[in-house]
């Protein structure tokens, strides 16, 4: 650890407490509006790549492939956008978390929520928004500490 670049989470423990409360609150959420883990951990994974968040894509990557994500969907998730493996539901997931995390002032916000309600309810939309918002805040929690791949070993 760097005196310059604390590990916010450890410094301040009970906001990252409630963090993580509220991380478990949006899941249970997810789950109980009828969102898989593996659709979950789909978005998760694909925002920690565009965020550059080696500490979440650590603990996101596997957790989709535990959550039932195909391991091939992992593999091409960077450019989904042109891979056939992934469905209409997980296209729009994807496309609302690419465009909650680089936020574009010239993104058709309406387009993407109609895309969107195509495939999900309110409710669903809700819970996945609420993920997204969450995984984004945990990707800058991790940059700003510049923490390491959890379990990896030095080269």
């Amino acid at each position: 650890m760097n005196d310059n670049r604390p590990f916010i989470d450890k410094s301040q423990p009970e906001v990252y407490r409630a963090m993580v409360r509220t991380a478990q609150a949006s899941r249970a959420a997810a789950n109980e509006a009828g969102l898989t883990d593996a659709l979950i951990e789909l978005v998760n994974t694909r925002v920690s790549q565009i965020n550059g968040c080696r500490t979440c894509l650590g603990i996101h990557a596997p957790a989709a492939r535990k959550a039932g994500v195909d391991p091939v969907k992992i593999d091409v998730l960077a450019a989904w956008y042109e891979a056939e493996v992934f469905d209409a539901q997980e296209r729009a997931a994807l496309r609302l978390a690419e465009s909650l995390t680089v936020i574009d002032k010239t993104a058709d916000r309406d387009a993407i929520a109609a895309e969107v309600g195509e495939h999900f309810t309110s409710e669903q939309i809700g819970a996945l928004e609420w993920s997204i918002v969450l995984i984004n805040s945990f990707n800058r929690i991790s940059i700003a500490s510049d923490h390491p791949v959890i379990g990896a070993k030095r080269a």
